[in-house]
């Protein structure tokens, strides 16, 4: 790239910005609203005691009362927090099933769209043509606007976050895939049609030694950012740890919403050192 191209598209990305903030504040957008910092300290405060903690420090008495000053019930909050850390297990369980069906199943399902679309494979350009179409339109659509349809189509739980998952995530596999087809050597193809094997033998024997390890890095990779993903399909009903979220935000249990945070950190976390295990192991990476 010149020097002169390099400029003209760091002029054309300040731009972009520069109108991006005047859009925002000639509609009178840009606001930090009523009293910023004092919301910041109250909410901060609530979610620095997650509501584990009540597994041992809880009220084995605890009273809801009325305005008036009636007991309504009365409750033991360590085995109401334990009943809750039991269905936030259930909860991460059903998080890691979603990310690791559905990116399985976009992993296959990119493969066609993969071959076709890479240059070197020579396909038909209606071919090629239609399966880049149908990859950006997948890469293009949020997994939650999937997981809406799916939730329409197959009902509330799981199978729609698998299906919404799958379904976002092949466009990225495909581009992917895609990528590595082109950069491999070609005249491994090229000796397997001249030693009599027809097209699609020697295009296998050539494609999968050459792309396998990209295309498992690919795979650990978006698994990884699937897992992130998945976190939040529970808001719209499709099964994971989103359901949960919603209905801590909704009641105000600022505490139960910080241990639930901290489960998906500790999840991703666990499950990036896992990945960059398997990377290292399998691809010596």
């Amino acid at each position: 790239m010149t020097s002169s191209r390099r400029r003209l598209y760091l002029a054309a990305y300040a731009l972009l910005l520069i109108a991006c903030m005047w859009s925002l504040v000639a509609a009178g957008d840009l606001s930090l609203g009523r009293k910023p910092w004092e919301n910041f300290a109250r909410t901060a405060s609530e979610l620095s005691r997650p509501s584990f903690v009540d597994l041992w420090f809880g009220n084995p008495a605890l009273e809801f009362k009325s305005d008036d000053g009636r007991v309504l019930r009365v409750e033991n909050q360590q085995e109401s927090e334990a009943r809750f850390l039991k269905g936030l297990a259930r909860a991460v369980w059903d998080t890691l099933k979603i990310a690791t069906l559905g990116s399985l199943l976009a992993a296959l399902m990119a493969v066609p769209f993969g071959i076709a679309l890479a240059r070197n494979m020579k396909a038909p350009r209606p071919v090629a043509i239609v399966a880049k179409f149908i990859l950006d339109v997948c890469r293009s659509i949020h997994s939650l606007v999937f997981g809406l349809i799916f939730v329409g189509i197959v009902g509330l739980g799981p199978t729609a976050g698998i299906l919404a998952i799958a379904v976002h995530s092949m466009g990225t596999y495909g581009k992917l895939y895609a990528e590595a087809i082109e950069t491999m050597d070609q005249t491994l193809y090229e000796a397997g049609l001249a030693m009599g094997a027809t097209p699609m033998q020697a295009l296998t024997g050539a494609l999968w030694p050459a792309v396998l390890p990209q295309w498992l890095s690919s795979h650990l990779y978006i698994w990884e950012y699937n897992v992130r993903d998945s976190t939040v399909l529970g808001l719209i009903g499709a099964g994971g740890l989103g359901l949960l979220v919603s209905e801590a935000v909704s009641l105000f249990q600022w505490g139960r919403l910080a241990t639930i945070l901290i489960a998906i950190v500790a999840m991703v976390i666990a499950f990036d050192a896992l990945s960059r295990r398997l990377r290292r192991d399998l691809l010596g990476r």
